[in-house]
């Protein structure tokens, strides 16, 4: 309310001004901003890549001068590995590798975190369970044990398995009401049907049987050596550090089953699908289709394109939607990426009446970019904003860390962050025009509803399956 109150003040004291000879007090022209310098190469940190003999492989990265450092270990493990009618032993599992070691009891495992300088983190995704600690630098080694004490000799306490299991279940209940969180539900299964990608909520049933056996069969076949990338970034002994994950995790045995991808192969196929949410004053959106994968050498020119089209503030489709239309508030298209495999989707909550109009002025901006490439201008900027923005997910020791996992994960390369910038800002109008006619086809985009229909089904008539695009 503040800010409301301020703008308010200022409008009237335009009236106020005095005016001179006749002159009119006017808002002033809106002028184009200077044209920015040209893109700087992003210098990816010195770096050493090594790899221990159970398999385990390390990257360190002296970076910065702030005595912090991160240590990070990203297994390939998630909630793709479960195994049929398991759904929930990742995310349990990952909780439960907070609870404790062979040695240390829950409090101590918190308070040896705590003194230096850290929390235990760990994340669980569809493909990876990262765990990781950011401390103070004078504790680098002693961070690099205790991560391991965490991999190698989890506790994994039966005692705390009904209390996660009830807050995941909770968690559950609350997304699972969410409009939001329904469409990408019906999204993810038209895309990806039985493989495991499909899962976004496991159904509670499943949560409700998982045993501790399921979580320790689960842990002892996907937590191992050979899986495994530990990560340390920021101001180390790099001598010290060095010793401390031969010493620790060298003896980590090299057991268990190395990784094997579970690749989807997604098929584009124009579906309508709606969920009926009565009484809902808005619709959510999701309009979407696979795209080619990160290892694709159209990844960066469909990332330009995602961003002109939808994926940026200055974006197309939020230019019209959402600054012209006013049809919602955050609209915003994404390239959504897992182990080689992607998909190109525009999401966005708008009002109930609005609901058609706002699908009808999405598929026109992309026939309008399918039809003509966009100006140099207009690209340009957006090239700057990707520029800006790979920069800023590189300014701290935990994004640099995220950045490198990526790229060692889908197997890109070591010069992909290195020519990241020098590759976006090769990209001409000709290649968006090309990406959107190639892969955002109108007649194999997938169109999730959650709404009221009562009020909205007149308005899809137009998108039914079957009906020309």
């Amino acid at each position: 309310m503040k800010k409301l109150t301020s703008i308010a003040v200022l409008i009237p004291a335009v009236a106020l001004l005095p005016c001179v000879g006749g002159f009119q007090p006017a808002l002033a022209q809106k002028q184009a901003p200077p044209e920015g310098a040209p893109a700087k190469a992003f210098t990816v940190p010195a770096h050493q890549s090594y790899t221990l003999p159970n398999g385990l492989k390390v990257t360190l990265v002296p970076y910065g001068n702030i005595p912090k450092v991160t240590v990070s270990l990203a297994v390939n493990a998630g909630s793709i590995d479960q195994g049929a009618s398991h759904g929930g032993v990742a995310a349990i599992t990952g909780e439960l590798l907070k609870e404790g070691t062979a040695t240390l009891t829950q409090q101590q495992l918190a308070d040896a975190a705590a003194s230096m300088g850290s929390t235990l983190d760990v994340s669980v995704s569809d493909d990876q369970t990262v765990a990781g600690l950011d401390i103070l630098s004078e504790f680098g080694p002693n961070a690099v044990r205790l991560l391991a004490d965490v991999l190698e000799h989890a506790r994994l306490p039966e005692s705390e398995l009904p209390r996660l299991k009830n807050d995941m279940l909770r968690q559950i209940a609350v997304s699972a009401s969410r409009p939001r969180t329904i469409a990408v539900m019906h999204f993810r299964k038209i895309l990806y049907g039985d493989h495991p990608y499909s899962v976004v909520l496991p159904p509670d049933a499943e949560v409700k049987a998982i045993t501790i056996d399921d979580v320790k069969t689960y842990f002892t076949t996907n937590f191992n050596p050979r899986r495994s990338h530990l990560y340390v970034a920021g101001k180390f002994d790099s001598a010290a550090v060095k010793k401390a994950i031969e010493e620790s995790f060298g003896t980590w045995p090299k057991s268990g089953t190395p990784w094997a991808a579970k690749v989807p192969s997604p098929k584009p196929q124009h579906v309508l699908d709606v969920t009926d949410r009565p009484g809902a004053p808005q619709s959510t959106l999701i309009v979407g289709l696979p795209v080619p994968p990160p290892n694709s050498p159209d990844a960066i020119p469909l990332q330009v394109t995602n961003a002109l089209l939808g994926g940026s503030f200055n974006s197309r489709i939020t230019a019209n939607i959402r600054e012209q239309k006013g049809y919602t508030y955050s609209p915003r298209s994404q390239i959504s990426s897992r182990y080689h495999d992607a998909y190109w989707a525009e999401s966005a909550d708008v009002t109930t009446q609005f609901t058609g109009p706002s699908l009808k002025e999405i598929f026109a901006e992309i026939d309008r970019l399918r039809s003509e490439p966009p100006a140099a201008p207009e690209l340009k900027g957006i090239q700057n904003y990707l520029s800006g923005v790979f920069i800023i997910q590189n300014s701290s020791r935990g994004a640099l860390i995220g950045q490198l996992q990526y790229v060692d994960f889908q197997g890109l390369g070591e010069d992909y962050l290195k020519n990241y910038i020098a590759n976006v800002n090769a990209v001409v109008p000709a290649d968006v025009q090309k990406m959107t006619g190639q892969y955002i086809k109108p007649d194999e985009i997938t169109i999730v509803v959650v709404g009221d229909k009562s009020k909205i089904s007149d308005q899809l008539t137009p998108y039914q399956a079957g009906k020309p695009m």
